[in-house]
């Protein structure tokens, strides 16, 4: 019988008045483009996607993660975008500041030191704002959102008839 999994991502999750903020900027966004809005409780920045990864792998996962040392930064949401190939309306950074380039590089080394994936693809930060999208016009302007970054989390993905519901299984501040 093969071993439980759970599927399983690293983000950063923004606190909730920002959400909101975000929620707004996805709410203007569907007047052009249609498709389905995320719901505010579900808006993060994926860091690194991990899929389906067996149970018994977990505690060390997140003891590997826990040696990560990254240092807090703040991000300027200040981009809104799509990506015609899977229909999908995001905001994202402009600029990466090199605290995340440095954490994210921290999370697949530790990973791949697992042999766990390590997400081999460029990273590209963003939140998923709009799902089957389809501009019928320009889209909106985006204003820019300051986002403070203080820790970053493991959760699990859990499907449901209403769609995808996250679950916090872990977080770790940056200091």
């Amino acid at each position: 019988m093969a071993e439980p999994t759970r599927r399983l991502f690293l983000a950063l999750w923004p606190e909730p008045a920002l959400a909101g903020r975000l929620q707004a900027v996805s709410a203007e966004a569907f007047k052009v483009c249609g498709g389905r809005q995320m719901r505010v409780k579900t808006l993060h920045l994926t860091l690194v996607f991990l899929g389906d990864v067996p149970e018994s792998r977990i505690p060390a996962l997140r003891e590997a993660m826990g040696r990560i040392q990254g240092r807090p930064f703040e991000l300027a949401v200040n981009r809104l975008g799509y990506w015609k190939h899977n229909r999908i309306v995001w905001g994202g950074c402009s600029e990466q500041p090199a605290a995340l380039v440095q954490l994210v590089s921290d999370i697949r080394r530790q990973l791949v030191a697992l042999g766990l994936p390590g997400g081999a693809d460029a990273f590209s930060p963003h939140i998923t704002l709009l799902r089957k999208a389809r501009p019928a016009g320009e889209l909106p302007p985006m204003p820019t959102l300051a986002w403070p970054v203080c820790e970053w989390v493991l959760m699990e993905s859990c499907q449901s008839a209403a769609g995808a519901d996250y679950r916090r299984l872990a977080a770790w501040p940056l200091s």
